[in-house]
């Protein structure tokens, strides 16, 4: 049976998608197969928001209609109909999964009291711990709309005026999460709900051998206010103009342009959404002006109202001025379209970057993970997921923060990577950019690089300073001062610099540049480890259960004997740094003393080196992927021996071999390639494919991180 936990709350606008969120990626990080449930569906016309960004998680692989129990029609026309078909449906999920969390009802349709009480019948129904969320503000909680902080001793009133209803229902309580609370009040609010769980009996707890946890989460603007792309749903509007990327934008104030373009612009205020009638085209155009001059506040979007098309001139103009800021048509009068703006909620969406990394941030920030799966019993796992194996990159980087440098800040993907790493906690960032581009992009696509570095690769200082170094260098090859002064303003010349006189412990490049371009400098500058004679690359392949290490598929085409043993020492180490065990395979065509040939000899003879230059190691080779994978076909072809059948680090005898095996398994199997993970140099330097996605961009930076963890403690 699935450990599970039924996530509700004792009123609406709790922020309860924050905490399932956080919830669904802390047991994802514990076990394998992690499911979700929504015991009474918000709407049956329109899919429910929440349950749709939790089943996008990456550790979920469920469909949208099995995770469903009821709707509130059924629940009216029927209470204990619908409570005997959400145990049924909910045990379909359960028998798919190590874990399931349990979304409870959004106090959208029945009143407070009586939907508490039927949360807690479904949760101990299903036998699943109760985790009670409580708002840390009063009233409807939107941030557009009018809400006030609550008290301490508020907030614990709440919490003794819902205990009753779980102990009635004989639901157990697991814990207590107060969220939205004033950063200020944190301790306090704590305190109060401690005060409310000390003398709780033993048949309400969850856990009779453990207390109630409480946790309190500080309010956050971001996760609470309406995105652009929540208003034009709201207007029931279209975008006319402006960038799509930039409907993920948090709208966090609201100008009605009822007035002359005088009075407007002196009203403009950060992130706000301005209302402007459709037939005042020259407040449209002020307001664009004002956005585009840098002496305004960053707008977040633009709605015209009004059932009045732009004219032909006013288009042309707009299009020459090269706007990016979102533009909203919509045929409703200025009143209703203020008052739907208004009323729009904030929606944690798997379509908001921001909001996602943000909330995860918090979750991790102010509640003990580690704690709450020990709580609902998860055993330590035995095997790896991918995404395990991701969050476990993520932790090991998070332990000692390192400073990694991102050469290129133009790329969009790569400043939407930078705010997730930010907000994570995984690392501490340089952007290479003109700042005031770079953090005006930020500002655009709704992100926060607040805590990064960003620095211009043509500041004089710096060029001064990398230009003599480089020139010191390279003055065996006849660079000169000026030409060196040339070459260093290049982005990754730049940032390897950085990276060669310390003020940054590795970098990331390539989303937007070759290979070639990414590791020439770093051949030329940091160069190779004491005793390695050559730059390769690993790939980390996270399949259904394990990792295993893949080398050389990214960088040398036609290894020596004893580079290909250079690379296997390189891959075992690389291993190693991330957890990995190395039993090393020395991959060929034949397996043993059965061939013969120059390529089976040059893999015999690499795997005789390795031994002599590190007899720690456990290495096998010649031998077959088959054997070297397979304990039934190892068990045959090479009995007794330490890796055959049990091999982590796969050393291919050519880049042929190697990237067509890493992309076949990669494809064919459904195994995650991580990497390529640059080896051998001095310093960490990694270069990303320039089809990266923002996770891959993110999981390059961890691994940089980790391996610079590694540099500093050699």
């Amino acid at each position: 049976m699935a450990q599970s936990i039924y996530i509700t709350s004792a009123e609406g606008h709790t922020g309860k998608s924050t905490i399932a969120l956080g919830v669904l990626d802390t047991l994802s990080r514990a076990t394998p197969r992690v499911g979700v449930f929504r015991a009474i569906a918000r709407s049956t016309i329109e899919r429910d928001y929440v349950l749709e960004m939790l089943l996008d998680h990456d550790g979920v692989d469920l469909d949208y209609d099995e995770c469903i129990g009821v709707t509130y029609d059924e629940v009216r026309q029927d209470p204990e109909a619908s409570l005997a078909k959400i145990v049924e449906r909910y045990k379909a999920v359960e028998a798919q999964c190590d874990a399931v969390v349990i979304v409870g009802s959004d106090y959208t349709d029945v009143g407070s009291p009586a939907e508490l009480s039927y949360n807690a019948r479904i949760a101990a129904n299903l036998g699943a711990p109760v985790l009670l969320v409580l708002s840390g503000r009063a009233g409807a909680g939107e941030q557009l709309g009018t809400s006030t902080a609550r008290t301490p001793a508020e907030v614990g009133q709440i919490a003794s005026l819902a205990l009753p209803e779980l102990a009635h229902a004989r639901a157990g309580l697991l814990a207590i999460i107060a969220n939205r609370v004033t950063p200020d009040a944190i301790s306090e609010v704590v305190e109060a709900l401690e005060s409310v769980t000390e003398g709780l009996p033993l048949a309400l707890r969850a856990n009779a051998d453990r207390p109630v946890a409480v946790w309190a989460l500080p309010e956050d603007r971001s996760l609470v206010a309406p995105s652009v792309r929540g208003v034009m749903r709201s207007v029931e509007g279209h975008l006319v103009k402006g960038d799509p990327e930039l409907l993920t934008r948090e709208v966090l104030a609201v100008v009605v342009a009822g007035m002359s373009m005088v009075n407007v612009l002196p009203r403009l205020e950060e992130s706000a959404i301005v209302v402007i009638p459709a037939d005042r085209t020259e407040v449209l155009l002020a307001t664009l002006l004002a956005n585009a001059s840098g002496t305004f506040p960053s707008l977040a979007g633009v709605v015209l109202n009004g059932p009045f098309p732009l004219p032909e001139a006013i288009d042309t103009l707009i299009d020459g001025l090269d706007s990016s800021l979102p533009i909203i048509a919509t045929d409703l009068g200025t009143y209703e379209t203020a008052v739907a703006v208004m009323s729009t909620r904030g929606r944690l969406a798997a379509d908001s970057q921001r909001r996602y990394d943000t909330a995860l941030a918090l979750f991790e920030k102010s509640v003990d993970t580690a704690e709450l799966a020990e709580s609902l019993g998860l055993a330590r796992p035995t095997v790896v997921t991918p995404l395990m194996f991701e969050y476990a990159l993520i932790e090991r980087a998070r332990a000692a923060r390192k400073r990694i440098v991102l050469p290129e800040g133009g790329d969009d993907r790569v400043l939407r990577a930078a705010a997730t790493v930010l907000a994570r906690g995984i690392a501490d960032l340089t952007i290479l950019g003109e700042e005031i581009e770079v953090r005006s992009r930020a500002i655009e696509l709704g992100i926060d690089l607040r805590a990064a570095q960003v620095l211009s690769p043509f500041d004089a200082v710096h060029v001064d300073r990398f230009a003599r170094e480089y020139e010191r260098l390279r003055a065996h090859k006849g660079v000169t001062y000026a030409k060196a002064a040339d070459t260093v303003t290049d982005l990754s010349y730049f940032g390897t610099l950085m990276v060669h006189l310390g003020l940054a412990d590795g970098m990331v490049s390539g989303a937007a540049h070759t290979t070639a371009h990414t590791i020439r400098p770093a051949f030329e500058i940091i160069k190779t480890k004491p005793g390695v004679s050559v730059v390769s690359s690993v790939f980390l392949m996270a399949l259904a259960d394990r990792v295993l290490v893949y080398g050389d598929c990214a960088v040398v085409p036609d290894p020596t004997m004893e580079q290909l043993a250079d690379i296997a020492i390189s891959s075992a180490a690389t291993a190693s740094q991330f957890g990995i065990e190395p039993r090393v395979a020395m991959l060929s065509y034949s397996t043993g003393e059965s061939g013969s040939g120059a390529d089976v000899e040059k893999v015999r003879g690499a795997t005789a080196l390795v031994r002599e230059r590190a007899p720690e190691l456990l290495v096998e080779g010649p031998i077959q992927y088959d054997a070297a994978a397979d304990a039934a076909v190892a068990a045959a072809k090479m009995p007794g021996s330490q890796v055959a059948g049990r091999a982590t680090v796969f050393v291919f005898p050519d880049l042929n071999t190697g990237n067509n095996t890493y992309k076949a398994v990669q494809r064919s199997a459904g195994a995650v390639a991580i990497g390529p993970v640059l080896q051998g140099l001095n310093k960490p330097i990694n270069d990303l494919s320039r089809g990266a996605l923002v996770e891959d961009i993110v999981n390059t930076i961890a691994i940089t991180a980790i391996q610079a963890q590694g540099e500093s403690q050699a």
